[in-house]
């Protein structure tokens, strides 16, 4: 990018003239001093060592007001430590005002000088406005604030200018002025308002990472169980997530949040369960949720709100990897859909779900065809990514093709506050950056009005977020940026020689190709959502299945497991373990070896269920191996019966079975879904075909011929006996008492045979009544899941 057309149809100002005659002098003295001098003393040599090698550390820890008026003070604090092992005396510490820089290539390179280059700097401010340090120890740290008038600071044209804060002093070695230590910053000079104002966009992601298991209770509610509860200290009072919407409720910006955060938390306001072990846990965290969803929803209130799919898909990894595993797309669509959905149930507002945000905002033709599958029209892209050879950033709409646009967010200032902004210093400096090359970037051409976006990384620090606020609340005063929003971004008139060619595949970055999801993790989603297809087709409530698992396997995708590969495969086995155990919850009961005697008789299987809801739509299929020895079905070997059984409950189903000939046969029992698809593991059990033979006949002849026999004696002993006592009344009658009583003797012991005998042949009958077992009942109940015992015996 040419240097000189960063300010492109600008003319130098006399001032400006006369500060570049004045560095072009700079840049000359040492060299002609070094002609006319010789080579450099050693004392020179030592003093350069000193400043470069930073003896004393200067830091800044704020600059207030970061974009001051023309009668505003300066305030500068901050912090001055003695890093080497000799006492610094006679110390000062002065403010130095460089010249303005002259672009953002010139910002970039002001901002990677170190040490002490005075030809750069300019003299220092007023001398009433330093501090004096008589003598400052080796370790010793002294706290400094600066007040400068800004009128003092010489301040001419309006542009970026480098702030030097030096601190000057001597050691025993080194006994005389020198510059010990310096850092330096940017302030931004504008103090009227540009006639052309910047639009200016930023985005503000409420994004995290996943925190919800696959698993619900069984209860009604299908109470949700969560990993853990670090969520609850990213919502807590100073977490990340509470910054990010306290913050971002006071600044005009455009939300971009993932649907899954808003149903994460959400799951939080009820009853939920905490994984603690092998057990769960009740959590205790519903209030702090539900004040954060409650802020959520005042915050976006009169603001644009963007959602992405559920659970922010990874679009590179789909479309560097995931495309090649079939089905893996197909899961974008719906993720949108129940994106808009969601935000609009929980925070009541419409998002707009028409922008795609791939990592980093890097893209190539293939992440943009997935993109758009999905129904996005719009992406957010990088300029590091669509680069253009131009002296000036354009604005951030282009036409890339098949109506779609990409919103292209510029690179320096979306990654301002990536760094460690927990040090007051690193954000100071970066504020001051970010707001030196937005004021770089409108000077760039004065005559024409830009649109430019800022898309930040996704999942802030609450210090970063902090530091970002901080530089927006810097511009509210509107002096050369005016806020827009993203849709309106997206709608602005693109610049006619922007770049729209969008980058080959190979040239997607890699560094982060590398942290892309793998193929496996695209098998594995498959192999789930396979399950889960099976697995639904049997249930009478599927959407207690279908919506959990939907969503766990969009959480799969999620672009929050980029760099943690390990935590991403743990979770998709976790997920497709739980899934297995439920399909399991239906099941064949197992059986052993059971017993067929004679030609016909019915064979039960049982299935059990021991999930909370019925399960139908399926058919049990029984097949035997050996159908020449035992057939079903009116002679086929194989017979079906639908099934249907109520949650917590198990039926035993017959099969009508024709014995041909002795000997055992394995039977396979396997269960079905209506399409014909296998459900879970077949059963096999063997079945000892025992037919009736002509010998077993012959032993129940001869048993029946003797209970006919047995019945003749007893009838012919009865027959006898009555005549005897017939007898022997009529004797009674003629002979008197005396003739009676010989005759009672023999019936007495009569009596005992025929009583002996009746009583026995009673019971032979009787013990050789075969009884008649009942049928099972259909429905056998939860705890009617046993195997079958050894020599189970089929009804006949």
């Amino acid at each position: 990018m040419a240097e000189a057309a960063d300010f492109q149809g600008m003319s130098p100002s006399p001032a400006r003239r006369w500060l570049r005659r004045t560095a072009s002098l700079l840049l000359g003295a040492p060299l002609v001093a070094g002609l006319l001098c010789g080579p450099v003393t050693p004392a020179a040599q030592a003093a350069e060592s000193a400043s470069g090698s930073h003896g004393v550390d200067v830091s800044l820890d704020t600059l207030t007001p970061a974009t001051p008026g023309k009668s505003d003070t300066l305030a500068i604090s901050g912090t001055v430590i003695n890093k080497g092992k000799q006492t610094v005396t006679d110390a000062e510490i002065d403010l130095r005002v460089g010249p303005v820089l002259s672009g953002r290539i010139a910002v970039d390179r002001a901002a990677e000088r170190t040490g002490n280059t005075t030809d750069l700097d300019a003299s220092k401010v007023d001398a009433k406005y330093t501090i004096k340090m008589p003598k400052l120890v080796s370790g010793v740290g002294r706290d400094f604030t600066l007040h400068v008038p800004v009128k003092e600071l010489n301040l001419d044209d309006d542009g970026v200018y480098q702030l030097g804060v030096y601190l000057s002093g001597q050691t025993a070695a080194q006994p005389f002025e020198q510059v010990l230590g310096v850092e330096r910053t940017f302030l931004p000079w504008q103090p009227e308002a540009s006639e052309k104002k910047t639009q200016f966009t930023y985005l503000w992601p409420l994004i995290s990472s996943t925190h919800l298991t696959s698993e619900t209770g069984s209860d009604e509610q299908q109470t949700p169980v969560f990993e853990d509860e670090t969520l609850a200290t990213e919502l807590a009072p100073g977490g990340r997530l509470e910054q990010l919407v306290s913050l971002g409720s006071q600044l005009p910006v455009t939300w971009v949040i993932d649907p899954d955060l808003l149903a994460t938390v959400d799951a939080m306001t009820r009853s939920y369960q905490v994984k603690s072990g092998n057990t769960t846990v009740a959590g205790k965290n519903q209030a702090l949720a539900k004040r954060w969803l409650s802020s959520v929803e005042a915050a976006v209130r009169g603001s644009k709100v963007v959602a992405l799919p559920f659970a922010d898909p990874d679009l590179a990894s789909l479309a560097h990897r995931g495309k090649n595993v079939s089905g893996s797309l197909s899961h974008l669509q719906p993720a949108t859909e129940v994106a808009e959905t969601t935000v609009e149930t929980i925070i009541h507002v419409k998002p707009s779900t028409d922008f795609a945000w791939p990592v980093d905002g890097a893209i190539d033709s293939s992440i943009v065809d997935v993109a758009t599958s999905a129904g996005a029209h719009k992406v957010i892209a990088r300029s590091d990514s669509l680069s253009d050879n131009l002296s000036y950033t354009p604005t951030a709409a282009r036409p890339i093709g098949g109506g779609t646009t990409a919103v292209v967010a510029d690179t320096r200032l979306s990654i301002a506050f990536q760094g460690d902004m927990i040090k007051t210093e690193n954000s100071t400096l970066a504020v001051q950056e970010f707001l030196a090359q937005t004021l770089a970037l409108t000077l760039q051409d004065t005559d024409k009005q830009r649109s430019i976006v800022v898309a930040p990384q996704r999942q802030p620090t609450a210090s970063q977020a902090q530091t970002m606020a901080r530089a927006l609340k810097a511009l509210d005063a509107q002096r050369w940026t005016q806020p827009l929003d993203l849709i309106a971004a997206a709608g602005a008139a693109p610049d006619a020689d922007a770049t729209t060619e969008l980058p080959a595949t190979s040239r997607y970055p890699d560094r982060l190709r590398k942290h892309e999801l793998p193929l496996q993790a695209f098998q594995d989603i498959r192999a789930t959502q396979n399950t889960l297809d099976n697995f639904k087709v049997i249930l009478t409530a599927k959407d207690r299945v279908e919506t959990p698992f939907g969503r766990a396997i969009d959480r799969e995708m999620s672009t929050s497991w980029r760099g943690n590969r390990v935590e991403a495969q743990l979770y998709r086995d976790k997920v497709q373990g739980y899934l297995l155990s439920l399909t399991d919850e239906v099941q064949l009961v197992e059986k052993s070896l059971i017993t067929l005697s004679g030609r016909s008789a019915t064979i039960p299987v049982t299935v059990q269920n021991r999930l909370v809801q019925g399960i139908d739509h399926l058919v049990l299929r029984l097949r035997s191996e050996n159908p020449t020895r035992l057939n079903l079905d009116d002679d086929k070997g194989v017979a079906e019966q639908p099934i249907k059984v109520e949650g917590g409950h198990s039926q035993s189903v017959k099969f009508a079975a024709a014995a041909n000939a002795n000997g055992p046969v394995q039977m396979r029992a396997q269960l079905f879904t209506e399409d014909g698809k296998p459900y879970g593991d077949p059963m096999m059990f063997t079945v000892k075909v025992s037919e009736v033979t002509p010998t077993v006949m012959l032993v129940i002849a001869g048993g029946v011929l003797l209970l006919v026999l047995a019945g003749v004696r007893m009838y012919s002993q009865r027959k006898r006996a009555a005549a005897r006592q017939a007898a022997a009344e009529g004797a009674e009658g003629a002979e008197g008492p005396q003739a009676a009583d010989a005759p009672e003797e023999s019936a007495d012991s009569d009596h005992a045979d025929h009583t002996d005998g009746t009583k026995g042949s009673g019971e032979d009958i009787e013990s050789l009544d075969p009884g008649q077992p009942s049928d099972p009942t259909p429905d056998t109940g939860p705890e009617s899941g046993d195997p079958s015992g050894a020599g189970e015996k089929v009804d006949r």
